[in-house]
């Protein structure tokens, strides 16, 4: 199952926490799409990085992939050529906390 984030330029992707994935084919506010999908925030991916760690005395390596977004406000408009990603509020309220400390 790989991550490819190629995209036509002709559509924007918005990738659900449950792996469904919706095109759309026109710019839309995100508030429009908060709407269809209450208690999600959306957040334009920026990089998918995927790291390579080598742990203990055993030499066992582990892939750990690290995801950079940027939260949308909801007067934001979602563009073409775009990935986005819905994020639950209690991931929001997690990395708010994070944050703080």
């Amino acid at each position: 199952m790989g991550n490819c984030q190629a995209i036509d330029n002709a559509t924007l992707v918005i990738q659900h926490p449950c792996g469904r994935v919706d095109k759309l084919y026109w710019p839309v506010n995100a508030s429009e799409v908060m709407k269809m999908n209450p208690g999600h925030y959306v957040a334009l991916l920026l990089t998918t990085t995927t790291t390579t760690t080598t742990t203990g005395s055993h030499n066992s390596s582990n892939s750990v992939r690290i995801t950079r977004i940027k939260l949308l406000r909801p007067t934001d408009t979602l563009i073409l050529g775009q990935v986005y990603r819905l994020i639950t509020t209690e991931e929001v309220m997690k990395g708010l906390w994070a944050k703080k400390e």
